[in-house]
């Protein structure tokens, strides 16, 4: 138990020294995009610095698998040239029992970046396009999903329109059960549209089945309401930005994730894409425990067997490969291809038998 402790805390340690150094060097290069892209005469130093501590939390996420791997580099090969895992096993421990608190550890590591690095990381990069379309003038996303439906803005010269809907189509251009609520430059509600169907066409809505409801100039709205077969209301949304505005995946924290993939299927939409992102981060501990087995079925080995150097480039190398086909089947099951559990545990399970596959063999001699 003792030895397991020692394993683990060293594990950590070195864990921590990575992740930081990390941490300052995303920062450092972040920092230098944000004063590229920012007019340094419009933004200040300190907002610069607030953008880039918003915008690094997303990287370091990104990369948890390489911190952890090179992580587990360092262990076994500080461990290999101080005897220590030749000690252990003269004192009867097996190789895969010495590598299993750090193996634990890595999956906690996943456990904890699930749990409170992702909702951080989707508030801190949500902060951050805030903020960055502050200072670049760039418009706000035009629409949301509630329990209530999809709801979309759009806006021009004459003032700004609020659409809500019951169902989507699976593009965004077909609705049905719509409401079209417009306001004058004022802010003043100007006049009401209820609608059974709505089709987006370039540069105007296409609604059927409709009634309007003059809220300006009128004293009884029900009165001067009139009912139209088809009616077509300008528009400067396009299928696109409808798509588009409903942001990745990652921009929503894990534990809202689930009732965000049930409110977009409720409108129409697919929500396969974040079904699909849900799995992976489930996954991610698996995928943890997997980058510490690979470091340790090339590295794990005393130092004067030499060729460390190759070892070490054979472990980044299969780190970096499983990343890429983690990420490849994420981009098959997203497009329906694979099946989703298949995309987001696959990779992992592979990634975790491989090397093990290899420390048995290195085992058994």
């Amino acid at each position: 138990m003792i030895l397991h402790l020692y394993f683990a805390r060293r594990f950590l340690v070195t864990f921590i020294g990575v992740f930081a150094a990390f941490f300052v060097m995303l920062g450092l290069v972040d920092m230098l995009e944000q004063v590229r892209r920012f007019d340094s005469d419009a933004v200040s130093f300190g907002a610069i610095m607030t953008l880039t501590l918003l915008n690094v939390p997303e990287g370091l996420y990104r990369i948890l698998p390489l911190a952890v791997i090179l992580s587990g580099v360092a262990l076994f090969i500080s461990m290999g040239r101080s005897s220590e895992m030749v000690i252990a096993k003269a004192a009867g421990r097996a190789a895969l029992t010495a590598v299993l608190a750090p193996v634990l550890v890595a999956a906690l590591i996943g456990c904890v970046g699930v749990a409170v690095l992702n909702p951080l990381v989707a508030a801190t990069s949500k902060q951050y396009d805030v903020l960055a379309g502050r200072y670049l003038d760039r418009a706000a996303s035009v629409s949301s999903i509630s329990r209530e439906g999809l709801w979309l803005r759009q806006g021009d010269k004459d003032g700004q329109t609020v659409i809500r809907a019951a169902r989507a189509g699976l593009d965004g251009t077909e609705l049905s059960g719509v409401s079209f609520l417009s306001f004058d430059q004022d802010g003043l509600p100007a006049q009401r549209i209820e609608a059974a169907r709505a089709r987006l066409t370039p540069g105007a809505w296409e609604v059927e089945d409709a009634k309007l409801w003059p809220l300006q100039d009128s004293d009884n709205p029900e009165r001067d309401a009139h009912e139209y077969q088809t009616l077509s209301i300008a528009t400067n949304l396009t299928q696109n930005q409808i798509v588009d505005s409903f942001g990745i995946p990652s921009a929503i924290p894990i534990w809202e994730l689930p009732g965000f993939i049930a409110r977009l299927e409720r409108a129409g939409f697919s929500a396969r894409q974040h079904r699909v992102w849900f799995q992976m981060e489930m996954a991610l501990p698996l995928l943890l425990a997997a980058m510490v087995l690979v470091s340790a079925s090339f590295t794990m080995r005393p130092a004067r067997f030499g060729r460390t150097g190759l070892m070490v480039v054979y472990a980044l190398l299969l780190g970096f490969s499983l990343y890429f086909i983690r990420n490849f089947a994420q981009i098959l099951g997203e497009n329906g291809q694979i099946p989703i559990f298949l995309a987001a545990w696959g990779p992992p399970v592979a990634a975790a038998l491989l090397p093990l596959g290899l420390l048995l063999h290195q085992e058994d001699g």
